[in-house]
């Protein structure tokens, strides 16, 4: 980064420093600061939708689509998140590799089970084995964040289910009398009401899924958490940078991270929250209603 980075070893403290934290490694560290807010701008809204789909479906007069969406719910929720991460990836990636397969390779005689291997045609690998290495990371980020949705889209899906079921229910019934369709009443009247209800549990969904961000490194995604690892790790005279274990100090920093992460969260949910209950007849509403009087 600096001119003078040449020959680390003939610096002094602060230049050896400045020259240790703007290293390529410590660079990528830093991007990998923008692969957890991509994590969590991408993965939010569809979570979101996959929990409304479910909540709308745990809804639906059908037994069948009614049935499917608490399934959903239930099942997901009931298996460790660790767990859930590691088997799902696997079987998702694997999926998708024998659909490709069975499209590309019918002409295929060799098992694709073998023992512990799992073995396709060389062009049903997912991505393919030339391709770029940009391509594999987007491909590697990309079944995370599904895999994400999935697990946090259960959780919103069962707040939001709720939601629906505070709204007050003499107020669809009057929008049916006024002679709306259940769609009209779904969408005019149930559906922006039922959010001042379920922020509080999206609230504490999406502090849950800050916190599982470093399950990416599970994955096998370079996010901060491996970087801290590799780069806080003790380093001898063979590295251009030697340094003692430092990992305390990294993960420390992580720490703090996290923390600011989720202060600035609560703040930004508190308003939020403020604007949804104007005019609803809630405790918060009311509250509102008396302040300005």
């Amino acid at each position: 980064m600096f001119a003078f980075c040449t020959d680390p070893s003939t610096l002094d403290t602060l230049r050896w420093f400045s020259c240790y934290l703007t290293n390529g490694a410590h660079m990528l560290f830093y991007q990998s600061f923008l692969v957890v807010f991509a994590l969590l701008a991408v993965t939010a809204p569809i979570s979101l939708a996959f929990g409304f789909a479910a909540a709308s479906a745990s809804r639906s007069h059908l037994f069948p689509i009614a049935s499917l969406g608490k399934l959903y719910t239930a099942m997901v929720r009931g298996v460790p998140d660790i767990v859930f991460f590691l088997f799902f990836i696997l079987v998702l990636d694997q999926g998708i590799e024998y659909l490709r397969h069975q499209i590309v390779c019918p002409d295929w005689t060799e098992n694709i089970r073998q023992g512990a291997n799992f073995l396709v045609c060389p062009e049903a690998r997912t991505p393919s084995g030339n391709a770029p290495q940009w391509v594999h990371e987007l491909y590697g980020f990309a079944l995370a964040v599904f895999t994400y949705s999935i697990v946090f889209g259960a959780f919103c899906g069962n707040v939001l289910y709720g939601a629906m079921r505070a709204v007050p229910h003499a107020q669809l019934e009057t929008a049916a009398a006024y002679g709306m369709s259940r769609r009209q009443v779904f969408w005019r009247i149930l559906v922006p009401q039922m959010w001042i209800y379920a922020l509080p549990g999206l609230s504490n969904i999406w502090l849950i899924l800050i916190k599982a961000t470093p399950l990416l490194f599970l994955l096998g995604i370079e996010d901060i958490v491996y970087w801290a690892r590799e780069l806080g790790g003790s380093r001898n005279s063979a590295y251009q940078y030697p340094h003692p274990d430092w990992r305390f100090w990294y993960f420390l920093g992580l720490l703090i991270f996290y923390l600011c992460l989720t202060r600035i969260s609560e703040i930004g949910l508190a308003r939020l929250t403020t604007h949804l209950s104007r005019g609803q007849a809630t405790a918060a509403g009311e509250a509102l209603r008396k302040a300005a009087t």
